[in-house]
């Protein structure tokens, strides 16, 4: 499913999901778009959406106690969220969360275990990532001596997270609610990636958004530890000193680099066995990580 809908209501379109308004709560939808590059690809992958959902759910649910904060899931059973009347439930069902509406926070808070993506470029430029220093002769992979907390800016569909330090975001938000931000951050990454240890699976690293309540109370918003905000690793094909096999979008973003788009113009269709192959991916990932069959 490529986009949503919903009698009465106007979404607001992400690259991933439909956002609706339904005035205490917000729906969540999650589309099965794909976004490489800051561009939402022409070509939808098949179930990534009920994927996505699904694998947040089981998060929520195994680390909502364990978590620093808590979090905005209120159900992801599209009978008991009281819908309008003429919503198309069949499609809605496993890619929907009904949340709990909160204040976003302006910023991406990103947990890194290991030396990837945006970071090791940043590594290699200057021997930190986002401020922090790193000891010399890292390879791309390593990793790193302890999980570090590297902030983004949230960037409008279309454009591109920047990287900052936290020095920068303690600026912009308080000392106290940045640090109530790391801290979090790097205790829900440090849980997770136990779990996924269990699993055979190392997070490298990922993403989390937080957004506040009315009343100020801090809450884990959108999605978690899912293959579109974190790195997933095979603990067993693991060696540090390039790229690692992953089971995330990654494996779409090395398609496109390879081909002969120029990132300037819209991109390409993507090929039905890179399709198949991705949403492989994303199943397994899932499979992996909960112990249950997808079944959807």
């Amino acid at each position: 499913m490529s986009s949503s809908d919903l009698p009465g209501y106007e979404p607001r379109r992400g690259k991933v999901r439909d956002v609706y308004d339904l005035g205490e709560h917000v729906l969540l939808v999650a589309s099965d778009r794909i976004s490489a590059f800051d561009w939402v690809l022409p070509t939808a992958i098949p179930d990534k959406g009920r994927v996505l959902t699904q694998l947040s759910r089981f998060w929520f649910g195994r680390l909502g106690v364990a978590a620093p904060v808590g979090h905005h899931l209120v159900t992801c059973d599209v009978e008991a969220m009281r819908l309008p009347e003429g919503a198309n439930l069949e499609r809605l069902a496993g890619r929907s969360m009904l949340c709990r509406k909160t204040s976003v926070v302006p910023f991406e808070c990103v947990a890194r275990g290991y030396l990837s993506g945006s970071g090791w470029n940043e590594y290699r430029s200057g021997g930190a990532v986002c401020g922090v220093a790193l000891p010399a002769g890292l390879v791309e992979s390593d990793r790193l001596p302890e999980p570090i907390f590297t902030p983004a800016t949230k960037a409008e569909l279309g454009e591109h997270d920047e990287n900052v330090s936290y020095d920068r975001m303690q600026r912009d938000l308080g000392e106290g609610l940045a640090r109530q931000l790391r801290d979090a951050t790097l205790a829900i990454y440090s849980a997770g990636a136990e779990h996924a240890a269990t699993c055979g699976l190392l997070i490298a690293d990922t993403k989390f958004e937080f957004g506040q309540t009315p009343d100020g109370e801090l809450l884990l918003i959108d999605e978690l530890l899912t293959p579109d905000s974190s790195r997933f690793w095979p603990a067993d094909r693991y060696q540090p000193g390039g790229a690692q096999p992953s089971f995330d979008k990654q494996f779409v973003r090395d398609w496109l680099l390879q081909s002969d788009w120029d990132r300037e113009s819209p991109p390409p269709m993507l090929p039905d066995d890179i399709v198949q192959r991705t949403r492989a991916k994303y199943v397994e990932a899932y499979e992996r990580l909960t112990g249950e069959t997808f079944a959807w």
